[in-house]
């Protein structure tokens, strides 16, 4: 066991949130159990996902995605009471790292989408939340992979054709770096979603744009981390899998 305060001052040094300019809170967002023996990990905080921790009698939940965002209301009605009055009465303390488990050297979601899909070479791209590394492989193949790893069939824009050497990538909704990914002269850029005018600039820009999915890009990063608060603590660990298709 360990207690609350303990992991939660952890993980803000190791996942080093304070550096981070967010669009809502990184850590403890709900406060349960003072001492924690088995947690969970999610992408997000839906409802279906506390629910399932209720049941696996959970002292703690981490996910990449938390309850509360700076462009939301602020007033605590409808499914978010719901799931907060769950949290508080089965003592489920909600833990939630965005832009810091993103971009997280050893356990982010870039990092780990980026082993599974065998980039060499990978490397942060300074002042961004973009990664870069190297493959060797066509794209077809590459498609394949991603379906593989990802259980998600991507979408592919742009040059659909050739041998695909030098990649960029951010997991999530990160469509808006096509252009930093273009700069840096690569062959290919891969995110999650995909926005109305992105296929164009791909096309415009002769560079092939892969969108892989908002959540299955996701996946990896909390559990990476719970993995490695296991082995720190002595915690047990159970990813639940909320399935969504964006």
């Amino acid at each position: 066991m360990v207690d609350i305060d303990e992991l939660n001052n952890y993980c803000d040094n190791y996942l080093s949130v304070s550096k981070y300019k967010d669009y809502g809170p990184n850590g403890l967002q709900v406060e349960g159990s003072q001492t924690i023996n088995k947690i969970v990990s999610g992408v997000s905080a839906n409802l279906d996902l506390i629910e399932q921790a209720v049941v696996e009698k959970a002292d703690a939940i981490f996910v990449h995605h938390g309850i509360f965002w700076d462009n939301e209301s602020k007033v605590i009605v409808g499914a978010k009471r719901k799931k907060i009055e769950l949290l508080i009465k089965n003592q489920i303390n909600l833990f939630a790292y965005h832009l810091p488990l993103d971009d997280h050297s050893k356990v982010g979601n870039n990092i780990e989408l980026g082993k599974r899909l065998g980039i060499t070479k990978m490397r942060s791209v300074e002042d961004s939340l973009l990664w870069q590394g190297e493959l060797s492989i066509n794209l077809s193949d590459f498609e394949r992979l991603i379906e593989e790893k990802l259980d998600r069939v991507p979408q592919i824009f742009g040059n659909k054709s050739g041998q695909i050497k030098k990649i960029a990538w951010c997991t999530g909704a990160a469509q808006g770096f096509i252009e930093d990914a273009i700069n840096l002269n690569v062959d290919l850029y891969l995110t999650g979603e995909v926005s109305e005018k992105t296929p164009a600039v791909a096309k415009e820009n002769n560079i092939t744009f892969i969108s892989a999915g908002h959540h299955a890009t996701e996946r990896y990063g909390v559990q990476a981390l719970c993995d490695h608060l296991c082995s720190k603590f002595r915690l047990k660990h159970q990813f639940i899998e909320v399935s969504n298709s964006v």
